[in-house]
């Protein structure tokens, strides 16, 4: 118990510049609350104290605005940001040194029994106000950005944006890659918005291609009604003369 906790708020120190002194973490930093009371519903839940396990993860809602369901499975390491508002559903499995940003929703799309929840893996990044829905798996090292909304399987390393969720940078698969705050990250561009941004550019390109060709043609009209004109004087003059 205290070794995990231990490693949370070394977790937190890792992960939280704002982060002053042990003591601040300790008494301040409701993601940590809700971990300690967490692991406490959960014991109750899994030795079959299914009423006290959800009274537990009711007080600690009550208390953090964070709201974990006693049978979450929540690795070590996991450090909840802000967390007001963070909602992690009965069959959610959240892998080591993963963080999670305020707002993150872990849901289920469907009222049958048995998995419904997503998977996150080993030093998962989901930024604030993502949705990730369903019994998909999140791969190692993935980031979710913010307010994404992710039904698909993620694979290790990549990063997903949008609504719905697209991968728009395949990303490093080591374990070790650099931490990214919010899931920050760059050259993050959604593919949908670059290809809008080509076909706009082009339509441009065209634009102007058009106003050229319109131009060269009202010259070239110009041009042959001169020469009629000249034409005409000409055959004017030969008829008098």
């Amino acid at each position: 118990m205290f070794k995990h906790l231990r490693e949370d708020i070394a977790s937190v120190f890792d992960r939280d510049p704002a982060a002053r002194n042990t003591w601040e973490v300790l008494t301040c930093y409701p993601g940590l609350h809700a971990l300690v009371i967490h692991r406490l519903g959960h014991w109750f839940w899994g030795h079959g104290l299914r009423w006290l396990g959800r009274l537990t993860s009711h007080i600690g809602r009550w208390l953090t605005g964070i709201e974990i369901h006693p049978g979450a499975t929540i690795g070590r390491r996991v450090f909840i940001d802000h967390g007001m508002g963070v909602v992690i559903g009965e069959t959610a499995e959240i892998g080591e040194d993963t963080t999670l940003y305020h707002g993150v929703t872990l849901g289920g799309t469907t009222w049958n029994k048995g998995k419904r929840h997503p998977t996150l893996g080993r030093n998962v990044v989901v930024g604030a106000g993502a949705k990730i829905l369903g019994p998909i798996k999140v791969g190692d090292g993935a980031k979710v950005g913010s307010n994404a909304v992710v039904v698909k399987d993620v694979p290790e390393g990549a990063t997903v944006v949008g609504i719905p969720g697209r991968i728009v940078d395949a990303g490093p698969t080591k374990e070790g890659a650099r931490f990214a705050a919010y899931a920050v990250v760059l050259n993050q561009d959604d593919p949908y918005s670059k290809a809008i941004q080509s076909l706009v550019e082009h339509s441009h390109e065209l634009e102007e291609s058009v106003a050229g060709l319109t131009a060269r043609l009202a010259e070239l009209e110009r041009e042959l009604a001169r020469r009629e004109a000249e034409a005409g004087q000409q055959e004017t003059l030969r008829v008098v003369k």
